[in-house]
């Protein structure tokens, strides 16, 4: 997979778009989402291991919504892949470049809309986006592009908050992370006044899916997450 056949510009979004629900992950606000972040790192490594045991030396792998880059570096860590990183913010995608400098692995990360990849029809192994979809204004239309840069065969793994998580639950990840008072605090405000109101439900997860190009999918459940599992099929 070489830069010359991998990105494109003919997909471009329309003018004015917002990409994104709620506010920006940009400045001081996405540099605090990274710090918090960095708590949770063993979440982004048992996420790393769930996408290795998906995927085969050498794939070419696509982390949709990348954020300040922790999966996908330590993704890189666990073997010899190809990864991209998509984010549609700056600040993002700059901190996750640094990320992967300090950790000597080679990464691409590139700015850009999720419902408009920058990226040619069918080159990549895998794609995998993980706490991000509830936040596309757009989730059907962010299928579908998945389903168009994914090769045939490939697979896709999206991991996002159910949208009926119990507070039990939510406290008890939280207490996981280990943050400061002030942090848990703002951390619980976000997830029960923003990230649940925005997050889908089982069943409004499935009925994307049956209007997407992928048409089914799998679904595993725990506590507080959804865990779905799509597969490009040959349409001949």
């Amino acid at each position: 997979m070489n830069r010359r056949n991998t990105f494109t510009t003919d997909n471009l979004p329309p003018p004015g778009r917002k990409p994104y629900k709620g506010i920006a992950m940009e400045g001081l606000v996405a540099r605090w989402y990274s710090r918090i972040q960095r708590k949770s790192v063993e979440q982004y490594v048992s996420w790393a291991k769930m996408a290795r045991d998906r995927i085969e030396a050498g794939s070419s792998v696509l982390e949709v919504a990348s954020g300040p880059g922790y999966l996908s570096v330590e993704l890189a860590k666990l073997g010899n892949y190809r990864i991209v990183g998509l984010d549609i913010s700056k600040t993002f995608v700059n901190i996750a470049k640094e990320k992967a400098r300090a950790a000597g692995v080679q990464i691409e990360f590139r700015q850009g809309d999720a419902a408009y990849m920058p990226f040619s029809a069918g080159i990549f192994d895998f794609v995998i986006c993980t706490s991000a979809f509830k936040n596309f204004p757009e989730p059907l239309r962010v299928l579908d592009e998945i389903f168009r840069v994914l090769k045939t065969g490939g697979k896709a793994l999206i991991i996002d908050l159910r949208k009926d998580a119990s507070k039990a639950g939510i406290n008890e990840y939280i207490r996981g992370m280990k943050l400061n008072r002030f942090d848990s605090f703002f951390t619980k405000m976000i997830f029960r006044r923003m990230l649940l109101r925005s997050a889908y439900s089982k069943s409004e997860i499935q009925d994307f899916v049956s209007k997407s190009s992928f048409r089914g999918c799998e679904i595993l459940e725990d506590e507080i997450s959804l865990e779905i599992s799509l597969q490009k099929q040959s349409t001949s």
